[in-house]
Order: C-alpha cells, then structure tokens, then sequence
C-alpha cells in the first residue's frame, strides 16, 4: 500500500484537532529530545515542536510521499524513513508521539512496551488511535468488500486487531509512574456530503481494500461503498455530514 499527502490532507484541520488534545495532555518534565513515529504529512510533527519549543524532534514515516510533505512544511525538523515495526535506536527520548499510526502495527502487547522502553526515565509514550471499526464506515467497508465480485481479492482484509483502554491499562500501568487513558467522539462536520466521507476514509481505512483493485474494480468499489454510506450518514439540511470519529488516547510516563 502506498499513501497519499495529498489526500490524507484534505481534511487536515479535522485529523489535527484529535492531537492538539494528546500533546497538550503530556507533562511538560524537561522535554528535550522528541519523536513523532508516522509523523504524516508534519501536521503532527508541528503540534509536537509548537509544544516544546526547546526539544529537538524527529519526524519518522515509511512513505516517502508523507515525508516531502513533511520537509516542505517543516525544512528545520529532520525527518527519517523508516517503519516503525523495525525502529530500534540508540539513544532515549523525553517524549515518543504516535498519532493514529499504531493501529496499523500487530501486537501491541509487545510493541507499547518496546516503545516504553526508548524512553529516557521520566519520559512519555503519547498514543492516539481511532477506536472506530465498528463504526458505520469500517462495517460497510467489509461488507462491500465480502459481497462484491472483487471477494477474493479483498473479502478477508482485515485491519489489526485494536484493544480497549482495560488492556492498554494494565499492559502499561505495571511499568508506569502513571497511565492516563480516555476515549472520545469527534462529531467533524463535513460540508461536502457522504461523498466527503467516502473522501475521507479513501486517505485512511479504505487504502487496503483499493489498493489490490484494478482502476475499473476500484470506481465500482467506491460507487457501491458511497451507496452505503449515503444511507448510514443521511446529511442535514444544509448538505452537511456530521461524522462520527471515537479516538483512543493514551499518555504513559515512566
């Protein structure tokens, strides 16, 4: 699967708000040294270094079109490629920031506490994921992709298991000073209708069910999935679609 700045872009406003809050919720201990891992286009990387102005961050992601995005937008911040299943580094970090990236990883019960343990003492892991396969958008997602003639192509994509806050708790708390964890729903209001959330997830959870499509497989993917959503997301009388989006965040500190 290859990603788009572009596209995740579009609705950058809406996909950063959900970050302010984690960085905010992060104790501000002598940050020095910080880390954004699947730093995105930069939007991240920005709140991240608009935080601690005095840190030295890094930007981290395995596109590289996510990654000129980032240069672009933030010449002064060094960005790596690099996937986070295989980042092993040398050195510890104040603070490891991971927004909506883990959720594409496995085991998380052995991927927190790695990530714990790059942190220097008195350090913070800051994980924000989407708490949302069972929303309406990930249901007709499988769905279309199990009913359609493109099934043995796509029928079985599944998206790594997600846990709930009980089990990121107690997985971190053991080795944590101290674990916040809390869940919410943002309601983004989209102006351009069920066709902006068809938009929206074409930038996120729908890459792996497009991305073994023909371009033909692809349009009557998309055609049949919009039919869908156009059901479950009726707009207001204003065009406008009020989407649904429960978010997982966790700030652990050593």
């Amino acid at each position: 699967m290859t990603w788009s700045a572009r596209t995740y872009s579009a609705f950058e406003q809406e996909r950063t708000r959900p970050v302010r809050d984690l960085v905010a919720a992060v104790p501000a201990r002598g940050v020095q040294v910080a880390i954004d891992l699947g730093c995105g286009p930069g939007n991240s990387t920005e709140v991240l270094a608009d935080r601690f102005p005095q840190a030295r961050v890094t930007g981290l992601d395995s596109s590289d079109d996510m990654l000129a995005a980032a240069r672009e937008r933030l010449p002064g911040i060094r960005f790596e490629l690099a996937d986070i299943e295989a980042w092993n580094p040398v050195e510890s970090f104040d603070v490891i920031l991971a927004n909506a990236s883990l959720q594409w990883l496995p085991d998380h019960a052995t991927l927190y506490p790695r990530l714990l343990s790059r942190l220097a003492p008195g350090g913070s892991l800051a994980v924000q994921t989407p708490d949302n396969l069972e929303e309406p958008a990930h249901r007709l997602a499988r769905e279309v992709a199990a009913q359609g003639p493109w099934a043995s192509k796509i029928g079985s994509v599944k998206h790594p298991a997600r846990h709930d806050a009980a089990f990121y708790y107690q997985l971190l708390k053991p080795r944590c000073a101290a674990v916040d964890v809390w869940r919410t729903t943002y309601f983004h209001p989209l102006s351009g209708g069920p066709e902006a959330v068809v938009e929206w997830f074409k930038g996120s959870a729908l890459r792996p069910y497009l991305a073994p499509l023909d371009g033909g497989e692809k349009a009557a993917f998309l055609a049949r999935y919009l039919a869908a959503i156009t059901q479950a997301y009726p707009a207001l009388a204003d065009g406008t679609v009020l989407l649904p989006f429960p978010r997982l965040f966790i700030v652990a500190s050593r």
